[in-house]
């Protein structure tokens, strides 16, 4: 079984947000990578005083082009963690027969799921706004405690905005919405986990469940940690969620001795 666990971020983060999950998981044995998406090379705060040329014409393929070579240099049987954008590809990956087993965390969902919770239609509509065409989305302080950190105090939300938050393409959300972010869950064969968050104001918690529910038999299963965000990996107690995710790695080790 690989030990190598492939961390994926979500819009408007890199993979410094992953920092505290690779120490935690390199003490369980696990080797780490978690690289960034192209155009979020770099610090959060030199990315959001000059985004990179081009970041609004960033899409979704490019996005999963870039982590599914990195699964092919691991031999394709590494372990996928994802979180939001993040855990609809590590869903994508786990389709085209890539990777052991993955890990959902607050996952937008693939085939055009929808949930009739506000702040999901409210975040989706105001990222995706067609009229603003191909210029990124300037997430602010007000913006990241509203959607990300709403389950924080505001000091702890405005630290995590400075120390982790970007600018994201609008494209990336289109495309997770449209056939880009669509696949066959009959073809995955992979065992997966979905976590949600109760407070969750981007990826509400019944919509990680209604997307494990998708898959056939036992494949996925489903765990919502209550009050907790949409920074559920950065929240303070993000180690009960890491330790969860460990304990379901172990068990899934061990079924297939």
């Amino acid at each position: 079984m690989s030990k190598t666990i492939i961390f994926i971020h979500g819009m408007f983060q890199n993979d410094t947000s992953w920092k505290g999950w690779v120490d935690y998981f390199i003490t369980k044995g696990y080797s780490c990578i978690a690289e960034p998406w192209p155009l979020h090379e770099g610090s959060p705060a030199a990315l959001r005083a000059n985004p990179p040329a081009g970041l609004g014409d960033l899409r979704l393929e490019e996005v999963v082009d870039k982590f599914q070579k990195i699964a092919e240099q691991e031999g394709g049987e590494a372990i996928f963690i994802g979180h939001s954008v993040g855990g609809l590809i590590v869903q994508l990956l786990i389709n085209k027969g890539l990777g052991s087993k993955g890990i959902c965390i607050s996952s937008v969902a693939p085939n055009r799921m929808l949930s009739f919770d506000w702040g999901f239609f409210k975040n989706s509509v105001t990222i995706t706004n067609p009229f603003m065409g191909d210029k990124p989305f300037e997430m602010t302080a007000d913006d990241f405690y509203g959607s990300f950190g709403n389950a924080m105090s505001r000091e702890a939300s405005d630290e995590a905005y400075e120390r982790t938050a970007t600018f994201d393409s609008r494209n990336v959300l289109r495309d997770c919405m449209l056939g880009p972010g669509d696949l066959d869950t009959e073809l995955t064969t992979r065992p997966l986990l979905f976590i949600g968050a109760e407070k969750d104001e981007i990826i509400p918690p019944d919509l990680n469940k209604k997307n494990a529910d998708a898959y056939t038999g036992d494949l996925a299963s489903f765990l919502e940690f209550p009050d907790r965000g949409h920074f559920i990996c950065g929240q303070p107690g993000w180690e009960e969620i890491a330790e969860y995710a460990a304990g379901w790695l172990e068990s899934q080790a061990a079924s297939n001795l």
